[in-house]
């Protein structure tokens, strides 16, 4: 469970910076939520500041960009230095991501993007270099997200409770 409460505006604000932050003015927000702008503004600076919202980004086509491999590497770390291990992974050139995985042997899964074979292969090789073992590698051809529906309170249902 959250320390932090979440109630439905909240979701709706969630939703809605996760379809198209860049684009979704608090004004516009408000419209959906049928609260005011300066609420919309409130209430995003107290998710900010609960570090619910993390931070913005774009979303990257890599493969538009130039580098069309996606490589997720399955990696198992020493369960003491798994968490505190992950800046150090992420300074590595090519990773654009690291997830902390619970369950299983492989306890990271680290993400990296490249050019070509040779712009990905030093990444493995790095963690390496840092007494990991990388289990498994996978080439990804596409990735995609979308919002979390929960968050939606047009399809929200007592279902999903």
């Amino acid at each position: 469970m959250t320390d932090v409460e979440i109630d439905d505006v909240d979701k709706a604000i969630l939703h809605a910076l996760q379809e198209d932050a860049r684009n979704m003015s608090s004004g516009d927000i408000a419209e959906r939520t049928g609260t005011s702008d300066s609420t919309v503004r409130k209430r995003i600076q107290r998710l900010e500041s609960d570090g619910v919202i993390k931070g913005y980004s774009g979303s990257i086509d890599y493969q538009k960009s130039g580098y069309p491999l996606r490589m997720l590497l399955y990696c198992t770390a020493s369960i003491p230095e798994r968490g505190d291990i992950v800046p150090e992974i992420l300074n590595i050139d090519g990773v654009v991501s690291v997830q902390e995985l619970v369950t299983g042997e492989q306890n990271l899964l680290v993400t990296a993007v490249g050019e070509t074979d040779s712009d990905i292969t030093p990444v493995a090789q790095e963690l390496l270099d840092m007494g990991l073992t990388v289990a498994d590698e996978v080439l990804v051809r596409s990735h995609e997200t979308t919002p979390f529906h929960k968050f939606n309170s047009e399809t929200h249902t007592e279902d999903d409770s």
